[in-house]
């Protein structure tokens, strides 16, 4: 009791890599505290390894636009800066910098909300695989994003406007177990007020969820209230996820495993 043999978890890692990090998930409720603790410290630096070693942020959609001067930053934009060139070059001065403008490509700002079904039984490698999410939405996003567990209610493991540590993130998602029925539509106008707390151009919500609500609401009409929309449904139960995103016009990714998860949230917010 109160062991955890972390090269046993270094060689599943290589033997079963969804296996093991479902057990991690398990172990990080246990009921011996010391055991609980190690297993949730191993686990939240694990799972934000995992996370980190994907791409770190999505592309977006890239625009040309006028840009305060920076060096090698882009070709000067000349009707921008001329009346500062012409009042330099006649006053005999040198060029002021700050008034420059130049013409250079940039992607928007993007803020994101991880929405993650807790409802029914969670634990293993659905729980594994939620907070492994998590740790790759703060990789991401790490001063603009929000992360809500749903079941009957809805609860912010952290807030878009809130200041939490990426490892207490995990750490507190880590500590959630199943609950209660499914209330998608309470969970997606969540998501959208949270969203609407970011000034970011783009707001993106990623539901983790197989999409079968057991609580009367309108998830579509929630849906229309977000922004963008991704759905990630597990593999072996996705058919009613992949009917709802076509119903909302959502783009969706299905996974296996735990160990999917990064690679398919990085496929989803840029394809």
């Amino acid at each position: 009791m109160g062991e955890l043999d972390q090269a046993a978890v270094e060689e599943g890692l290589v033997d079963d890599p969804d296996e093991t990090l479902g057990l991690l998930a398990d172990l990080a409720g246990a009921t011996d505290q010391r055991l609980r603790d190690l297993a949730r410290q191993l686990a939240a630096r694990l799972f934000l390894d995992l996370a980190r070693r994907g791409p770190s942020t999505p592309r977006g959609i890239g625009r040309i636009g006028e840009q305060p001067y920076r060096p090698d930053g882009g070709d000067l934009d000349l009707d921008a800066s001329l009346e500062a060139v012409a009042e330099a070059v006649a006053s005999g001065a040198a060029i002021d910098a700050e008034r420059l403008r130049i013409r250079s490509w940039s992607t928007p700002d993007t803020a994101l909300c991880l929405v993650v079904d807790r409802s029914g039984s969670m634990g293993g490698k659905p729980l594994a695989t939620a907070a492994i999410a998590a740790a790759a939405v703060a990789a991401r996003r790490p001063r603009s994003y929000s992360v809500l567990a749903f079941g009957k209610e809805v609860v912010a493991v952290k807030s878009q406007d809130g200041d939490k540590s990426s490892e207490v993130v995990v750490t507190d998602l880590l500590s959630l177990r199943g609950h209660g029925t499914t209330d998608l539509a309470g969970a997606l106008r969540a998501a959208g007020q949270q969203l609407n707390r970011d000034t970011a151009s783009r707001k993106i919500a990623i539901l983790l969820s197989d999409c079968r609500p057991t609580v009367e609401g309108d998830a579509l009409a929630a849906a229309a209230g977000v922004p963008e929309l991704v759905i990630v449904a597990p593999e072996q139960d996705c058919a009613e996820a992949i009917t709802f995103a076509q119903q909302c016009h959502a783009r969706v990714a299905t996974v296996a495993g735990p160990s999917q998860i990064a690679e398919a949230l990085a496929a989803v917010l840029e394809g």
